[in-house]
This record gives C-alpha cells, sequence and structure tokens, in this order.
C-alpha cells in the first residue's frame, strides 16, 4: 500500500521543521529558506515530468489533455481526503479549480508553523508545473497556508 502524499507530508515535517528552523537560525531565514527551496525544486519539476509522461503515453497522441492531466495528478495530492476542491473549469487547454479546506495548511497550522508550510508544500506547485512543460502556466493568487479562505490554482496551456 503506498502512503498518501499527506502522510508523506506529516512524515516529512518531523525531520524537515526542525532541520529547517535550525538552518534559519544559523544561515538567517531568506539565505535558508533559498538553499531549501533551490534542493527541492528539481525533485518536484521531477514529479511533475513523470506526471505528464505518464499522461502523455496513456493518450498516446500530441499534447496531453491540460483537464485530464494535471486533474489526474492533483487527485495524487487530494487523496485521503486531504484536500477539498471545486472545479471551475477543465478543458483541453484548463484546468482551474479552488481548494476550499486544505489538511496540510491545518497540519502546519496546528504545528503552528504555517510559513514552513507555505515554504515544503505550497512552493512545490510551480516546480511541479514547469514539470508539465514550458506551455503549461499556473497562475495562483493566494493559499489557505498563508490565510486565505480559498487556494485559486488555474492552469493554462500557453497560447502559441
Amino acid at each position: 500500500m503506498s502512503v498518501s502524499v499527506i502522510e508523506q507530508a506529516r512524515i516529512q515535517a518531523q525531520v524537515l521543521v526542525p532541520l529547517v528552523k535550525a538552518l534559519q537560525a544559523e544561515l538567517g531565514e531568506a539565505r535558508a529558506n533559498a538553499i531549501l527551496r533551490g534542493a527541492l525544486r528539481d525533485l518536484y519539476r521531477g514529479y511533475g515530468e513523470a506526471f505528464w509522461r505518464a499522461r502523455k503515453e496513456k493518450e498516446e497522441k500530441g499534447a496531453p489533455d491540460v483537464g485530464k492531466a494535471v486533474a489526474s495528478a492533483f487527485a495524487t495530492y487530494a487523496r485521503d481526503d486531504a484536500l477539498d476542491y471545486t472545479v471551475i473549469e477543465q478543458s483541453e487547454d484548463a484546468f482551474a479549480f479552488d481548494v476550499t479546506r486544505c489538511r496540510y495548511a491545518e497540519f502546519y497550522q496546528e504545528l503552528g508553523e504555517p510559513e514552513l508550510g507555505f515554504l515544503l508544500v505550497c512552493s512545490a506547485d510551480f516546480d511541479t508545473a514547469e514539470g508539465f512543460g514550458g506551455d503549461i502556466e499556473l497562475m495562483r493568487t493566494q493559499t489557505i497556508m498563508q490565510g486565505a479562505p480559498h487556494c485559486d490554482f488555474r492552469y493554462r496551456r500557453a497560447k502559441q
């Protein structure tokens, strides 16, 4: 049985939160956060590439359907009721949704570390989207982790 992403985040936090706090104390918050984001960037981009490649193989034709591909990837992060969300648009060139409840944010808020939650969880969204390829853009203007009432994810295929 595979471990869900929300459960992985909880397990990783046991090590990462004290490690990040120690690095921030030693190097300063900005420097420590930049090192961490740099270290994780390729990992999350690789997740995006794997999702996109799997979708491409499934469709066996040109560019994957953005709505289906991103919805499939997103389902991985939403597993085990980790996220409540409303789909705004799903098409061949777009997938837009609002997350209305986030157990990742709740977990990091319970730890008293929403800033680290944003750094470790939310910041990865853009790196993952990069893995979908240069023609897929993600726009997100707010997150629950940072105190907004919802997260607004808007994935689109860039106009050629």
